[in-house]
């Protein structure tokens, strides 16, 4: 019983449901390995730590003892899941999902067990349905139901456009667990309506129904909306030693303590201790921040980078020192001189002239390790300096060579 407690708590960390606990409960009684999958469709070529909450679940059952299948949808792909979109998702041809296929291969087992994952491609039993299949999968499920999806639904009550193909998607990853006899399936918390239709169809073909797991969507660097590359707000898993420490420096202190439940590795008892400290100001929490910085960095890439990662930043934002590796960015101007608020933009440092005139104001932009207080600067042709944005960003540029 010792053993059972101990795995529903580590089962049960950060989830926001589990579908039905009670029969996890009998199922983790019984001491068989069970079979776990979680589906990523490769709908991008890169992942970010977002998608890495679902990974290090895997990786809880499989140091737990259970049976792990990455299940790379590059079938289900080619349709796009419309889970929380208002329009019907643009399907991707299969030369671009193989090729994001492959990435995501090679990214997991920065996570994953190697010789405890089992990689499954959908495609390997979806491709083989006949018509005649795919009509009798169809008919298991009523088009009323389907409406009750909230995204089919709202997208209904507004008279947008839903194409049938739609309809199709979540038939199809309810029939990957059909296909997999899964015993849980993982997946973020806006998956519940596909996950719960595995449950369906593994009844209609008579099979025992899968535990439902979800997971709740991570938010992003700012703290609010959920982790997106277009929005900006990410930490990606192939994002540099610096880049990766520095972002996750920046999160907000009440963050932290949501990246630590879903990212970290650290027992609860540990964190929760953490926790007392800083209420009972005996740390300070940019301490304990650090601690998760460099257990991210090393997962990702190893102790030695997240160290010299570690030392870097103390160096650029504790002593003020600029890094040597910037890359230096040379610009031609027809004028002898050039706003400030132009250059920044010109070379990415900010996204428009607005928003490099409004950081310039608040004594974000420096030059040469001088803060700029002049919003109406103009840089002089055959120039070179080191431009400073906020906390990370820098640029050496050349003007008018």
């Amino acid at each position: 019983m010792v053993i059972k407690d101990t795995a529903l708590t580590t089962i049960k960390r950060g989830a926001t449901e589990i579908l039905l606990e009670s029969e996890l409960e009998e199922r983790l009684l019984l001491g068989k390995p069970l079979k776990i999958k979680a589906g990523f469709d490769p709908t991008a070529p890169d992942l970010h730590i977002g998608h890495t909450v679902l990974i290090n679940k895997m990786r809880q059952f499989q140091d737990l003892g259970h049976e792990v299948t990455f299940l790379i949808g590059d079938f289900t792909a080619m349709i796009g899941d419309p889970s929380g979109k208002n329009t019907t998702r643009p399907p991707l041809s299969k030369e671009e999902v193989l090729a994001n296929a492959k990435t995501y291969e090679e990214q997991i087992f920065k996570i994953l067990i190697p010789e405890k994952t089992k990689i499954a491609f959908n495609s390997q039993w979806l491709q083989k349905l006949t018509p005649i299949d795919m009509i009798k999968l169809a008919a298991t499920y009523t088009v009323a139901r389907m409406l009750e999806r909230d995204d089919f639904h709202k997208r209904y009550q507004e008279n947008k456009p839903i194409a049938i193909h739609e309809f199709l998607y979540p038939l199809l990853q309810g029939y990957d667990s059909v296909a997999l006899k899964t015993d849980i399936e993982l997946g973020g918390s806006d998956q519940k309506f596909n996950l719960l239709m595995g449950r369906e169809l593994q009844k209609h073909f008579g099979q025992k129904p899968q535990i439902v797991l979800m997971m709740p969507l991570l938010e992003g660097l700012d703290g609010v909306q959920k982790m997106s590359k277009s929005l900006g707000n990410y930490i990606g898993i192939n994002d540099s030693p610096q880049e990766m420490f520095g972002k996750l420096m920046s999160i907000s202190d009440e963050l932290m303590w949501r990246y630590f439940e879903l990212l970290s590795f650290r027992s609860l008892t540990e964190i929760n201790k953490w926790h007392e400290e800083i209420k009972n100001n005996e740390v300070n929490p940019r301490d304990i921040k650090v601690k998760l910085a460099l257990e991210i960095v090393e997962r990702f890439h190893n102790k030695a980078a997240a160290l010299q990662a570690h030392e870097e930043f103390n160096a650029r934002f504790q002593r003020g020192v600029i890094p040597d590796n910037i890359d230096t960015i040379t610009i031609n101007i027809n004028a002898d001189e050039i706003p400030l608020s132009n250059l920044l933009k010109q070379v990415n440092l900010v996204p428009s002239t607005s928003e490099a005139i409004r950081l310039i104001n608040q004594g974000g932009v420096k030059i040469d390790g001088q803060k700029v207080e002049d919003q109406g600067l103009r840089i002089k042709k055959n120039s070179e300096h080191i431009y400073q944005v906020g906390k990370r960003r820098f640029a050496k540029v050349k003007v008018g060579f």
